[in-house]
Formats: structure tokens, C-alpha cells, sequence
């Protein structure tokens, strides 16, 4: 009786009628819901639609009433039905019949479409693939609960106790709850349901920004600004993408250019995100599986499984996929904890104590303290936890120069002039990794006969870096790749700091070609 009722109340030409009352000036104002022919329903659906841009108090407040009885069942949503009845019978998402008993089954029923839009970003084997128009609709309905949690009825109910033990105090609207809600995905406490509903929504947002609502606000005219959203020979899915945004984002604040502080803030908040829980990269999910499988399942919490992927990356622990490193690198990237290494969690936790200790003259989050942390590796200052992170962390950053911000910072002019670089967020298929450095150091040393050569600043930050590279002979890319063999036939047994290098010195008339170039341009640079 009551699903009759409601479905009629959407239906009702009274009700259009009170809208079209209510709501006269907005309808003017918004040309889409003009032109809805009446008695359909559709009125009061495109006013749902658009209620962001509904100024008029009145009429906002009739159509957030009608939103909370539209969005409590799939059906009543316009037009979600005729998008997606395709979908919703091969995913087998439920029953379509107004005898179902069971209060959840509507939620269920759109839960169920996203977990398959997730499994089919994913690429998992078997995933069906969603028609486009349902996959839009799926992303909208997402992206218009994204101020209510309340208008999320699975998560609604999944996390209706989880809310009340960990976000009691949190005010609904603007997204507050699902954000506090994520900041606690992983206590202990939370239940098994509630994080799973909290993971698919993290993973839409990681296909569409949008369906954040606290980040879509906070990052509109800074993506304006910077002109994040305007390549039109792209696909629209791929602009959409959070990592498409933080990137675009994250190449402006390295720039130099203003981003406003409230955008940033959600900013740091995804990237922690990213960086805490590696299944909300559908590339790494994609492209790591045996990886992950191989050597790093059950770590799930806290970005446990990606510093384990980072160890297999470094090839401790036996070799890893291109196509996975790859997907690595460009989540570093995106989530750039080389900014700020509060982002990268298991890191943060392994190094609290060495940070205290070492680099507590330093201000909390500066780009500097990494570079302190890498100062004090072999100290007895260091933790043992705290090495591992950061020289898996160190691995990948000394991969791409543009991963080491301070370096960036001073010479990207330089950078540019010399060595022909992208943008910071255009990669280039081309270069190997570590290239740049590479050219940036050969430039370090020219005598004013050689010609162009580096500006101080970039030249200090090119000798902190050879400096820190010099401890561990994984974090220099060509010396590792070219010296492999050799590292293994003669200095297997040196572990410490600073002696695979001096290793590789003394026995450089052993060392094949490749390898012992290197190895006498590290050394010459060492004695300058």
C-alpha cells in the first residue's frame, strides 16, 4: 500500500501541480525542467535532479522531502528503471516486484549495480558489461546521495550502527557522515558490512569525483581555475576520475600556483585514501592480483598491502610485473606522499618515534622530513620498521624525479631547459626511469668551458639526493640495473650502509663495462 501510495505521490499531477507553485521561479530559472511535459512524473524528478541549483527556500524545502521519498526506492527514481532493467536482471539485483517484504531490497538493488560498475572497472574475470546509459544513471543516483547518507539506503542501513559508535556527533548533510565514516574504515570495531558499503562507494568516487560531495564542492573553481575538466577529446569517464583530478590538482600546487586550502585539505584526505587501501585502484587490483596473492594477501589494513607490493617492486622479494610496477608508480604519483608523508600511513606509523627524535625541528607534513628520515638511515636513531618503509617508499620516489617535491620545486627550470620535461602531469612513455636525474647530475659538474650548466639551488638538491642515493644501491636506477650481476657475484654478503657501493669500488677492474661506468662516475662525483 505504501510503495502504491508513493509511487503515485511521483506520479500525481497534484503534486506537479504544488511543484509547479511552489517552484515558480526555479522552474524558469532551470530550462531542463521547463520543457518536461506534466503528468509524468518527470517534473518533480528533474527538480530532484537540479535541487543543487534551487535557490528558492520554499521550494527547496518541497523537494528535499520529495527526495527522501523518491530516493528510498530505486523505482520511484525517473527513469532509473528503463536504464537499467537490462542490467538488473542479468546481475541478477533482485526482484522488480512490489511484494518484497524486506525494507533493505531497494538499496539492495542499487548496491548490487554498483558493485557490478566496480567489478567490470576492475576487469574482473566473468564481470558483465553495464550499458552505458544505466552506468550513467548509476553514478548520478550516487552522485545526488552524496550530501544525504541518509539517501544511500544500503550503506544507510549497512553502517546504521557503526554511525552512531563512531560519528554520533557528526551533523548529516554536506557528505560529513560518509566522510567520517571512511575515516574509521579500518578500527577494529567497525562492522564487516558497514566496510564493505564504505569501500564500493570510496571505489565510485575513485571513478567519478563527483560522487564526493565534499571534494566536487570544496575543488570547483580550483578545477575551473586550472582547467581540469576541459580536454574534450577525451572520454568524459576519464576526466571524471579521481586520479585524473588529483593529478591535474597536484601539477598546479607543484607549479607554484594557489590552490584554495579547503581544496587541498580533500585533496589530502583522498590521497590518504589511496595510498591506505590499494583496492580502490582498479589498476593495481587489475594488474597486481598475483602479486598480491604471491606475497601480500591478509595485510589489508592501513596500506600494509601496497608497502608489501613496493617491497616486491624493489625486488626483495622476487620479481614483479611490469604492467604491476607500473600501476605503482602511478599511484605513487597520484598520491604523492612525497609532499607529505603523513598521506602514506604505514610509513607515518613505522617512523612517529625516528620523527620525534630526528626531525622534530622540522614543521609537521614539510616535504623535508622525508629527506631527514633518508639523513638518519643507519643512524642509531633509526627503527628497523621505519628503514623498510622508507626505502620502499624511496624506491619508487627515486624512479621520478617530479615523486621528490623539493628537488621539483627548485629545478624544474633547469629541468626543462636542459633535459626537454613534460608537465608534471604528462608522463612520458619514453624515458626511462630516472633519466632526468641522470641528466640533471651530468649537468651539475660542466665547467663554464662546457657550457649550460645547473642553477645553484638545483645543484644543492642534486648533491642532498646523490648523497642519499649513495646508501643503498637500490635507490640509484641505473647503477642498479646496470650493476645486478655484479652486486650478486661480488657483494652479496655486504648489507650495510653505504658498502655494496664501496664494495662495487673495490673490485671495479672485475666489474663488466656497463656496470663499471657507473660505478667510476659515482666515484668521481664522490671525490668532487
Amino acid at each position: 500500500l505504501l510503495w502504491n501510495y508513493k509511487l503515485n505521490l511521483t506520479t500525481d499531477p497534484k503534486f506537479e501541480s504544488v511543484a509547479v507553485e511552489v517552484c515558480k521561479t526555479t522552474i524558469s530559472e532551470i530550462k531542463e525542467c521547463a520543457t518536461e511535459p506534466l503528468g509524468k512524473g518527470l517534473l518533480v524528478s528533474c527538480l530532484v535532479d537540479h535541487r543543487g541549483n534551487i535557490t528558492d527556500y520554499q521550494c527547496n524545502q518541497y523537494i528535499t522531502k520529495m527526495t527522501s521519498i523518491v530516493f528510498s526506492d530505486y523505482r520511484l527514481i525517473c527513469g532509473f528503471l528503463d536504464k537499467c532493467l537490462v542490467d538488473i536482471n542479468a546481475l541478477h539485483c533482485g526482484s522488480i516486484s512490489t511484494g518484497d517484504k524486506d525494507i533493505h531490497s531497494q538499496g539492495e538493488v542499487i548496491a548490487c549495480l554498483e558493485k557490478g560498475l566496480v567489478r567490470e572497472a576492475e576487469e574482473q574475470p566473468g564481470a558483465h558489461h553495464i550499458k552505458e546509459n544505466c552506468k550513467k544513471a548509476i553514478m548520478r543516483v550516487a552522485e545526488l546521495s552524496s550530501d544525504d547518507f541518509h539517501l544511500d539506503r544500503y550503506l544507510y542501513f549497512a553502517c546504521r550502527d557503526d554511525r552512531e559508535r563512531f560519528c554520533e556527533n557528526t551533523l548529516a548533510g554536506e557528505g560529513r557522515v560518509y566522510k567520517c565514516l571512511f575515516n574509521h574504515k579500518f578500527e577494529e570495531a567497525m562492522s564487516e558490512r558497514c566496510r564493505e558499503a564504505l569501500t564500493t562507494r570510496q571505489k565510485l568516487i575513485a571513478q567519478d569525483y563527483k560522487v564526493s560531495y565534499s571534494l566536487a564542492k570544496a575543488c570547483k573553481s580550483d578545477l575551473r581555475k586550472y582547467r581540469c575538466s576541459v580536454d574534450s577529446n577525451m572520454p568524459r569517464a576519464r576526466e571524471a576520475r579521481l586520479s585524473y583530478l588529483l593529478l591535474c590538482l597536484e601539477s598546479a600546487v607543484h607549479r607554484g600556483r594557489i590552490v584554495s586550502g579547503e581544496c587541498q585539505g580533500e585533496m589530502m584526505d583522498y590521497r590518504r585514501m589511496l595510498m591506505e587501501d590499494f583496492s580502490l585502484s582498479p589498476e593495481i587490483v587489475l594488474n597486481c592480483r598475483s602479486e598480491i596473492e604471491g606475497h601480500c594477501s591478509g595485510l589489508h589494513r592501513k596500506g600494509r598491502t601496497l608497502h608489501c607490493l613496493m617491497r616486491v617492486g624493489r625486488g626483495d622479494m622476487g620479481a614483479i610485473e611490469p604492467n604491476c610496477q607500473k600501476a605503482l608508480q602511478a599511484l605513487i604519483q597520484e598520491a604523492d606522499p612525497g609532499a607529505d608523508y603523513r598521506i602514506d600511513r604505514a610509513l607515518n606509523e613505522a617512523c612517529e618515534s625516528v620523527i620525534q627524535t630526528a626531525c622534530k625541528h622540522i614543521r609537521n607534513g614539510d616535504p623535508m622530513i622525508l629527506s631527514c628520515l633518508m639523513e638518519h638511515l643507519y643512524t642509531e636513531k633509526m627503527v628497523e620498521d621505519c628503514e623498510h618503509r622508507l626505502l620502499e617508499l624511496q624506491y619508487f620516489i627515486a624512479r621520478d624525479w617530479k615523486l621528490d617535491p623539493i628537488l621539483y620545486k627548485k629545478c624544474q627550470g633547469d629541468a626543462a631547459r636542459l633535459c626537454h620535461t613534460h608537465g608534471w602531469n604528462e608522463t612520458s612513455e619514453m624515458m626511462p626511469p630516472g633519466a632526468i636525474f641522470s641528466c640533471l647530475y651530468r649537468h651539475a659538474y660542466r665547467s663554464v668551458e662546457q657550457g649550460r650548466r645547473l642553477s645553484r639551488d638545483c645543484k644543492v638538491e642534486v648533491q642532498r639526493i646523490l648523497h642519499q642515493r649513495a646508501l643503498d644501491v637500490k635507490l640509484d636506477p641505473e647503477l642498479q640495473r646496470r650493476c645486478m650481476t655484479d652486486l650478486g657475484k661480488w657483494c652479496s654478503e655486504k648489507t650495510e650502509a653505504g658498502q655494496e657501493l664501496e664494495c662495487l669500488q673495490d673490485h671495479l677492474e672485475d666489474l663488466v663495462t656497463d656496470c663499471r661506468d657507473v660505478v667510476g662516475n659515482l666515484t668521481e662525483l664522490e671525490s668532487e
